[in-house]
C-alpha cells in the first residue's frame, strides 16, 4: 500500500471512530492530508471502497496482533485484547465495529459483508481463547464460550460509548469488572 494511500485509511479509520461513516467527507480526509479530492478519489473511487480499505485493514491489523499473542497464556491474551480497547478509549474512539454498526442499514452489500466478516473474526478468536482458557484452567466463566465473547465484545464496545458521555473511567469500571469475573 503506498504512503498517501495509508494515510487515507488511517485518517478514514480515525473519522470512522469519531464521526461515524456516514458523517465524514472525502474533504475532511483531503484537508488534514494536504491532498486534493482526486487523490483520494484515485485510490478509492467511492466512499464505500474507502470503508472497505478500513475494515479490511482492521482485520489485518486483529489478525496480525492475535497471531502475536498466540504463545501467551489466555487470560493475557483476554488483557491484551482489552488493551486495545483502552487504547482506543484513551485517544477518544469507538470500536469500529461499533461505529459502523450504527450505520449498517445505509452501508454498501459489500461493506456490509465485511463488518460482518470482522465481527465473526473477533468472535471466533474470542470463543476459541475463552473455550481453551476454561480447559486450562485460566479462565473461569458459565455458559457457553460464544455466549460469553459475544458479552464480552457488547461490553466492551459499549463501554466505549459510555465513555464519551459518562467519560474515561467508565471504560475503565467495566473493564475491571469484566477482567475479574474472568480470571
Amino acid at each position: 500500500m503506498s504512503a498517501t494511500k495509508e494515510k487515507i485509511v488511517a485518517m478514514a479509520d480515525r473519522l470512522v471512530r469519531t464521526k461515524g461513516f456516514n458523517a465524514f467527507s472525502y474533504k475532511d480526509i483531503a484537508a488534514p492530508l494536504d491532498v486534493k479530492n482526486a487523490a483520494i478519489h484515485y485510490h478509492f473511487p467511492a466512499k464505500s471502497d474507502l470503508g472497505i480499505g478500513v475494515i479490511d485493514n482492521e482485520i489485518t491489523k486483529f489478525a496480525a496482533s492475535t497471531a502475536k499473542w498466540k504463545k501467551l497464556p489466555e487470560d493475557e491474551q483476554l488483557v491484551k485484547l482489552f488493551d486495545v480497547f483502552r487504547k482506543h478509549n484513551h485517544a477518544g474512539n469507538i470500536c469500529l465495529m461499533g461505529s459502523l454498526a450504527t450505520d449498517y442499514e445505509t452501508l454498501s452489500p459489500e461493506m456490509q459483508q465485511r463488518v460482518h466478516q470482522m465481527g465473526s473474526s473477533i468472535l471466533q478468536w474470542l470463543t476459541n481463547c475463552l473455550e481453551q482458557g476454561r480447559k486450562n484452567k485460566r479462565i473461569h466463566f458459565k455458559g457457553t464460550a460464544e455466549a460469553r465473547a459475544l458479552m464480552i465484545m457488547s461490553n466492551l464496545q459499549s463501554s466505549l460509548l459510555l465513555s464519551r458521555v459518562l467519560g474515561p473511567a467508565a471504560f475503565k469500571k467495566i473493564a475491571a469488572q469484566l477482567l475479574a469475573d474472568l480470571c
